[in-house]
């Protein structure tokens, strides 16, 4: 008989089994925008590294990952609860948005504030619709318990929130010891004013004017969404020299229809999104790697100086903690002391918004100068997202290097030149008194009376605390203003954008325009001039115009090559020599 042997035992090997890859909610959003732009099933597969099955369940999933990441504050979860009521989901997104909200101004919090605050949301949520659903049918009432607020503070990573503590006011002693610090970390990095920067966000209103304005009220009394609250925040970073980088904007549409067919890395600024249009610590990462760290490197280099780079940045809720990059020194200033010694917000942030609403009058009185049927009403309702984008534009240049260098006076006074008349304080106060007289030739309500402290009212609306009515808005998803048509490639938005007709259009009547100044103008230097700036503004038309119509006419030479014969071509002998296509 045989000798038996022992069976084989061969030993688990953690390290061997193949370890279950699981994508957070975030990541599986790229995934559905990859797709969505078109990516094929198994390139996204082999970019995830997962099986092309998986990638179809993903995209099977889509409404409901799609809806838990508009109203999920804590991006990081890899599963999509989809049992939950939606009401409290939503109601716990808001609450996370207003403990932020509230940390930020400084306001006291404890956990029966919390809970209560949360009772009061989830009433504002349910109001119009109290029935969660027929999958929600068998919750009962929404009671904010104390088991409750545990798990939400675990799910929305709160759990360095200090919940009992006095109401915090602006710390001068910690911000005194910090400038004092400040000086050892400058001579300990050997840092030139050129290469300490520091970064801040504001919340903008960029479609609201003020409260006494007819305009203003008649908004107000519109049921549903109310374009005034509609909010964007705006990311803004400078170095003691006074350079300002191009800014970030996070909205909370990624496609708003005003941006059709514009490409998005092409923009005044750096385009961002988030479904409640505010910074988090994911956006704070996109926002130093894709637009900080480019930015200064290009800078320094133009400098001829070395990138040794130190990044002053506040301990914000939203704001990454984890940020690294080699030759990049990041430094968090005190709890508290953003408003006496961050230099962005000492009058920078105030000057961008005073100048913004400046140019939001100008923008309407120029429109009024132009059109002979001129409403308010209609010419306002047509400011969209891309013509704020035009304002922020036009806001930047006209932020002067000696202004911004003027805000490191409390920080870094030693580096601070003669800035007279050009301080924050000046350049905030002449855009303050330029919008009053804007408006006043405007006329009409609120605007032929308008004030200095109609103006002033506007400006620190931007740093009220959050409504309820506010939270309510920004919980919500941004599916209405999202482009629900797929994004076209770069090619095909070029041809819904500029065609070769569209841009031999554009060159006649620019043609025509100089050809009716040179006839009417009496004084022909003047004519000159202005003809002049035309061709050199139109230059980078004419020359992609010239690239257009080589393209064009090649066109039929490639048409030959794409239609060539389905029928198989002989074979050469063996013999035949091959000749290569360029060679022929």
């Amino acid at each position: 008989m045989a000798p038996k042997h022992a069976a084989s035992f061969k030993p688990l090997d953690n390290e061997t089994k193949r370890r279950r890859k699981m994508l957070t909610i975030q990541q599986k959003v790229k995934l559905l925008d990859m797709i969505k732009d078109g990516k094929k099933i198994v390139e996204v597969a082999r970019h995830y590294g997962l099986n092309e099955s998986t990638v179809r369940s993903i995209r099977k999933d889509e409404k409901n990952i799609r809806a838990a990441a508009a109203v999920s504050f804590n991006k990081e979860a890899k599963r999509v609860a989809t049992s939950r009521n939606k009401f409290i989901m939503i109601t716990e997104s808001a609450l996370a948005i207003w403990i932020s909200d509230s940390r930020k101004n400084n306001v006291t919090l404890n956990s029966l504030v919390i809970r209560e605050k949360a009772r009061q949301l989830y009433q504002r949520f349910t109001a119009d619709d109290p029935q969660p659903g027929p999958s929600c049918a068998t919750f009962k009432d929404f009671t904010a318990s104390k088991g409750w607020f545990e798990k939400f503070q675990k799910r929305y990573q709160l759990k360095s929130v200090v919940l009992h503590r006095e109401a915090a006011s602006a710390d001068q002693s910690a911000a005194e010891d910090y400038v004092n610090s400040f000086q050892n970390i400058l001579e300990e990095g050997n840092y030139l004013p050129e290469q300490v920067f520091n970064m801040d966000e504001t919340g903008l209103f960029w479609k609201r004017m003020p409260s006494r304005t007819f305009i203003f009220k008649d908004e107000a009394k519109v049921h549903g969404f109310k374009a005034y609250k509609d909010r964007v925040t705006v990311v803004m970073c400078g170095n003691a020299e006074g350079f300002l980088l191009k800014p970030a904007l996070i909205y909370k549409a990624k496609n708003p229809r005003a941006l059709k067919n514009k490409n998005k890395n092409l923009l005044p600024v750096h385009w961002m999104h988030n479904a409640n249009g505010r910074i988090t610590k994911q956006l704070t990462s996109d926002w130093f790697h894709k637009c900080f760290i480019p930015q200064v490197k290009l800078y320094l280099v133009e400098k001829g100086l070395e990138f040794n780079v130190l990044l002053l940045m506040d301990n914000a809720e939203g704001h990454a903690q984890e940020l690294t990059y080699d030759g990049v020194r990041i430094e968090f200033l005190p709890p508290n002391t953003t408003s006496l010694i961050q230099p962005i917000d000492q009058g920078v942030i105030r000057t961008f918004k005073a100048l913004y609403t400046r140019n939001a009058l100008q923008h309407l009185v120029e429109a009024m100068d132009l059109e002979e049927n001129f409403l308010l009403k209609d010419c306002w309702r047509q400011y969209t997202i891309a013509t704020c984008l035009k304002n922020i534009h036009v806001v930047l240049k006209d932020i002067k290097m000696e202004t911004v260098n003027a805000s490191w006076k409390k920080l870094w006074p030693e580096i601070v030149h003669d800035n007279t008349g050009f301080t924050p304080e000046d350049i905030s106060n002449s855009a303050v008194v330029k919008a009053v007289r804007l408006a006043r030739m405007l006329g009409g309500e609120g605007f032929a009376d308008m004030t200095r402290n109609d103006v002033d009212k506007l400006l620190e609306t931007h740093l009220d605390p959050l409504t309820d009515e506010d939270l309510v808005e920004m919980a919500k998803s941004a599916s209405e203003e999202e482009d629900e048509q797929p994004e076209a490639a770069e090619d095909q938005e070029e041809e819904a954008g500029l065609t070769l007709e569209r841009l031999s259009q554009v060159t006649r009547a620019i043609k025509e325009v100089q050809d009716m100044i040179d006839e009417w103008d009496p004084q022909m230097m003047r004519a000159l001039r202005f003809q002049n700036a035309l061709d050199g503004a139109m230059e980078p038309y004419k020359d992609l115009l010239t690239l257009m119509k080589k393209q064009h006419q090649q066109l039929p030479v490639s048409m030959l090559f794409s239609c060539a014969p389905r029928h198989p071509l002989p074979r050469p002998s063996p013999s035949a020599q091959v000749v290569p296509l360029e060679e022929q």
